[in-house]
């Protein structure tokens, strides 16, 4: 008789089989949204919640519409996350950063604005600036904007490292840990990054998901503000609505799959599950944990990583299993964006090592797919801001556990890409890719 495992492995694998057939793209007009983490099938994290079914607009990496603030405003009565509910008190809250503890009664009378966000999440990072000028703005005016840290990988648990990130991208306003998604839940949020704006009376007033519209969500903060009694007719708005998402990177059609990359995950709990398959070997979804030797075969698709070499499906990346010497064993993808991250942990007690990045030219359409490509170090013009290129290689240092910036070109386009590590702990958590007309 086959157990329900063994089911599960299988229609893994035919799963995966049919969409390497049909090449299901990713596009939208956005950089596509974090979403919450589904559970899987065949292990589930102990902490990590999961999430409902993505409708069809988040799974396409198209940004949620915004909600407005209602002109003829009436409460719901009703306690949660949507336009009209009381906001939730914080709850589950493991530590609070920069602040001594909150409660959303003692900042009756202030507008609260509370950003959702984890820390190597790409999307969270670039909306930095914008929130840094608004607590520059108005934190004297009435607002209080509160970071509410919902880690998507077990590492971002760590205080110490949420702290040396406050730090780094200039989080001053306090900043809650809910490394339980207790408030999370209780906002009834899905996105990295969500944000909730909340008047002097504790109601939701409007929320937005996602990168983008930061001129809308500031003449937001100022009518609330405004409403509250606080005059900030001083205060210039900034116009800026966010960069511009390059048009080319929504593809042509679905079936010439050209549409930028989806985000990818190495890790077992997000593989194994109808939601994932972003590795393309049908042998990875024999079970996690499980170290296997892999072979390349080539003629890369879009939309999915390659093994090659020795690697472990640990439950939240995928893990070189393997000291070895020349950089022999690698990830290969083919991607279609501007810019690519990647997240990578460095565990207690391990040393700094090095992660190589080579990157070659997609085969021409037509080409024999038996031919190796010719990959390089990268150039100048191509390396991210994380990039060290010396003696003749292009490399990254592991030096924190961080999302670290390694592909950056002149423009949108495709390229063939290999990340290589001689270490036995570099483990791939995330790969994640940008798209705009502008470097951002």
């Amino acid at each position: 008789m086959i157990g329900r495992l063994s089911i599960v492995r299988i229609s893994l694998g035919v799963l995966l089989i049919a969409l390497l057939a049909l090449v299901a793209g990713c596009s939208g007009d956005e950089e596509p949204l974090t979403e919450e983490p589904a559970a899987s099938p065949v292990a589930t994290a102990p902490d990590e919640p999961a999430a409902p079914a993505a409708s069809d607009a988040a799974a396409q990496g198209a940004e949620a519409e915004p909600t407005p603030m209602m002109p003829d405003f009436n409460a719901s009565g009703s306690t949660g996350g949507a336009v009209g509910d009381s906001a939730p008190e914080f709850s589950g809250i493991d530590q609070w950063l920069n602040s001594d503890p909150l409660t959303m009664e003692g900042l009756r009378g202030d507008v609260v604005l509370i950003d959702f966000w984890t820390y190597t999440c790409v999307n969270c990072i670039r909306t930095m600036p914008y929130l840094r000028e608004w607590n520059e703005k108005y934190a004297d005016r009435g607002l209080t904007m509160v970071g509410v840290h919902t880690p998507e990988f077990d590492f971002e648990k760590i205080t110490e490292n949420v702290v040396a990130a406050n730090e780094e991208l200039g989080v001053v306003w306090p900043v809650a840990q809910d490394n339980d998604f207790r408030t999370w839940r209780s906002y009834n949020n899905r996105f990295w990054p969500a944000k909730y704006l909340i008047d002097a009376n504790g109601v939701v007033r409007y929320t937005h998901f996602g990168e983008g519209a930061y001129d809308e969500t500031e003449h937001h903060i100022r009518a609330l503000l405004e409403e509250a009694g606080n005059d900030v007719s001083d205060i210039a708005v900034n116009p800026d609505a966010g960069p511009a998402y390059d048009v080319r990177a929504r593809g042509t059609t679905r079936e010439a799959n050209d549409s930028q990359t989806r985000e990818i995950y190495g890790g077992w709990q997000r593989n194994a599950s109808t939601n994932g398959l972003y590795i393309a070997h049908p042998q990875y979804y024999d079970g996690q944990g499980i170290a296997q030797f892999y072979r390349d075969p080539g003629n890369h698709l879009n939309q999915f990583m390659y093994l090659h070499g020795s690697w472990r499906s640990d439950l939240e990346a995928i893990t070189h299993a393997r000291e070895t010497e020349n950089y022999q064993d690698y990830i290969a993808l083919r991607f279609f964006a501007r810019s690519v991250n990647i997240v990578v942990d460095l565990e207690d007690g391990v040393e700094p090592f090095e992660v190589e990045v080579t990157i070659a030219d997609s085969p021409a359409e037509g080409a024999d797919p038996s031919t190796p490509l010719d990959y390089r170090p990268l150039n100048e013009d191509e390396a991210g801001d994380h990039i060290v290129i010396e003696g003749g290689r292009s490399y990254f240092v592991v030096d924190e556990p961080d999302l670290y910036n390694v592909i950056s070109l002149p423009e949108f386009g495709d390229a063939e890409l290999k990340f290589s590590s001689n270490s036995r702990h570099f483990a791939l958590f995330a790969l994640t890719f940008g798209s705009y007309d502008e470097v951002y």
